[in-house]
């Protein structure tokens, strides 16, 4: 991603805000989300969110343009949570983090003062909701046991600790794209990318009426 497309992350109007849609990767954005808005792509995992979110909402913070609300959305996987489905993330932790040789609890990093699972207080009305555990690793079959979130995914944590620098609120919406079966192949992940995109597209209109209402609630 070029200095160019960091300087102009795309900030859409909705139910009178100013909302950052993050998004990870193109094939996630199908064409009922691309009729409501154009997101800021990160690209895929923690590192990369990390980097490129930072760079723009620190382009947008130097022209005095923070967004109101930056919204993550995109695919999850669950083993135990209906396919297709969408849910609102009410926590993430990083599950890449283990300092446990020196006395930490899995999850904590070191010296940063913070809990192994962050909450995510805002809630869209009529959206289900579930936990999520974010890293660096595609999480299938017999990884889900040493997991105990409802849901996983590659970007959500970091994009939370990046919100807090700039003190702007975080909403996570997914998609669950896998998880019944093993992961084989990419076609297993964007098998119903298609399915996901139409009801991504639904919780959206719901945050904008929310939005509207003045019913999104911590």
């Amino acid at each position: 991603m070029s200095k160019t497309q960091r300087a102009m992350a795309p900030l859409t109007a909705l139910g009178g805000r100013s909302i950052l849609f993050v998004m990870a990767a193109d094939a996630e954005y199908g064409p009922h989300l691309k009729a409501r808005f154009a997101p800021f792509m990160t690209g895929v995992g923690p590192v990369e969110a990390a980097v490129e979110l930072t760079a723009a909402l620190a382009g947008l913070e130097g022209r005095g343009q923070l967004p109101d609300l930056v919204v993550s959305l995109g695919s999850a996987g669950s083993r135990a949570l209906e396919q297709t489905e969408v849910y609102q993330a009410t926590s993430v932790a990083y599950r890449d983090m283990d300092a446990s040789p020196l006395g930490f609890e899995q999850g904590v990093t070191p010296f940063l003062d913070l809990p192994a699972t962050l909450p995510l207080p805002l809630r869209i009305p009529g959206l289900r909701e579930a936990t999520l555990s974010t890293g660096a690793n595609i999480v299938s079959g017999a990884a889900y046991d040493g997991i105990a979130a409802d849901m996983v995914d590659m970007e959500s944590y970091a994009c939370l600790r990046t919100c807090t620098r700039f003190e702007v609120p975080l909403v996570v919406l997914r998609g669950i794209s896998d998880g019944k079966s093993e992961l084989r192949h990419i076609d297993d992940w964007t098998e119903y990318l298609h399915v996901i995109d139409e009801k991504l597209a639904v919780a959206v209109d719901r945050l904008g009426e929310a939005f509207a209402q003045g019913l999104l609630t911590r």
